[in-house]
């Protein structure tokens, strides 16, 4: 059994391993669920946007990424989330651990109670990252000697288009601080299921508006750089949180 999950976003590489393709009554998930030796600790490792990054962020089954992970034995799971930067909170190349996030998705199963049983619960979900994971991964962070920004507001757009300079300055009156199209539901998914959860957000390109030159370019300039500090964060993580 494994404590740690891994739910890795774009950018990332191929695998190099077969997994298991673990079934769930919400269908099936992204790609096989893989363990993967980092810091000389096994953790579960899921692409969501599967093997071939070929499902875009408005179709991922979410419900049954998350159900596997749990199937396969994680209680913890750390997504890894590429973001535009809104504000100065975090620069590109920079990683930021979200401590709240706002959601702006729409046509998504947002829940694993969805009424079929017959009953209504409401999850509580506050706050939305769990406090105990992030401490984890602040220490973590300290270790490696990767620097980590500590909180921000983490926008939660649709995709799989990119927002418009006016959207961008919407959501910096709502409050955020950095823009994706992952965190939700996975987050709201994770804390119906009991599993701590929080994000590493790499953060890789100014929004729209906020930076010169191609957000593509910008992205392709600081996503590896970022990608292996993540690395670096994880490999730092002390054993299971049991």
């Amino acid at each position: 059994m494994s404590d740690y999950a891994i739910i890795e976003g774009s950018g990332f590489d191929a695998p190099d391993a077969a997994g298991e393709l673990i079934g769930t009554p919400w269908g099936a998930p992204s790609a096989p669920v893989r363990r993967k030796d980092l810091g000389g600790r096994e953790f579960l490792w899921l692409p969501r946007h599967g093997d071939r990054h070929s499902i875009p962020p408005h179709a991922i089954n979410y419900r049954a990424n998350l159900h596997a992970l749990r199937e396969a034995g994680a209680n913890t799971v750390v997504a890894i989330n590429t973001v535009g930067v809104i504000t100065d909170r975090v620069a590109p190349g920079e990683i930021l651990l979200p401590h709240e996030l706002i959601d702006y998705t729409w046509g998504r199963a947002q829940s694993y109670f969805d009424g079929s049983d017959g009953e209504v619960r409401h999850l509580e979900f506050d706050p939305p990252f769990s406090s105990r994971l992030r401490e984890l991964l602040l220490e973590a962070a300290g270790r490696s000697g990767v620097g980590c920004v500590d909180g921000g507001v983490y926008a939660v757009t649709q995709g799989p288009r990119l927002e418009t300079a006016a959207e961008i300055d919407r959501l910096e009156r709502d409050g955020a601080d950095v823009v994706g199209m992952t965190a939700m539901p996975e987050a709201a998914l994770a804390a119906e299921l009991e599993l701590d959860y929080a994000s590493l957000c790499l953060a890789v390109n100014p929004a729209a508006g906020r930076g010169g030159g191609s957000i593509h370019a910008n992205v392709a300039r600081y996503q590896a750089a970022a990608r292996a500090n993540a690395f670096r964060i994880l490999a730092a993580l002390p054993g299971g949180m049991g």
